[in-house]
């Protein structure tokens, strides 16, 4: 009895590691595939063409069909995102930042303007005018400066470790 049994395991194995599918073509040139033998019409039982399948493969290949090549391009991380939107991930930012230290640098010019008319002015109350405008625009400046920095801080660590965390090449995001 457990001789019997181990032959059944044996055959029962052998038969879900492999199996035999049939091809066959019908009068209107339609190409079928099955496993069984009795589905395929009297008729066509001649011109059938066995075929060896593992089912331990996930992927079949006809004959004088060269394997399918992986691009690189088709690689995407786990959420289903590309280079292409991590790449815009990484323009946003930089343009973010580009744009936040020219405003700075504007802001800085017209500080500078300021000065020169305040060391200039002769008039106390038109120099009071001048100080409180330079000391907006400081306060303005100082604003922009820590918005660069967590700007910067976004591109260079942010980004990155969030990237890293979906499973996107880090050259994707090299700024």
């Amino acid at each position: 009895m457990k001789t019997l049994i181990l032959i059944l395991l044996f055959v029962l194995a052998a038969t879900l590691s492999h199996a035999q599918v049939y091809k066959w073509v019908d009068e209107k040139g339609v190409v079928h595939f099955t496993d069984d033998i009795t589905q395929i019409p009297e008729k066509h039982r001649r011109a059938i063409e066995q075929r060896e399948v593992n089912e331990e493969k996930s992927e079949t290949k006809e004959e004088g069909q060269a394997p399918q090549k992986k691009e690189a391009d088709s690689y995407k991380d786990r959420l289903g995102r590309g280079e292409e939107y991590w790449k815009a991930r990484v323009e946003e930012s930089r343009k973010k930042l580009q744009s936040l230290q020219e405003k700075v640098e504007s802001l800085r010019l017209k500080y500078n303007e300021l000065t020169e008319k305040f060391n200039t002015s002769k008039s106390s109350a038109e120099r009071a005018v001048i100080r409180n405008e330079r000391e907006q625009i400081k306060n303005q400046m100082d604003e922009f400066r820590v918005k660069i920095g967590e700007a910067k801080e976004m591109l260079e660590k942010k980004i990155p470790e969030e990237a890293s965390l979906y499973g996107a090449k880090p050259e994707w995001v090299t700024p």
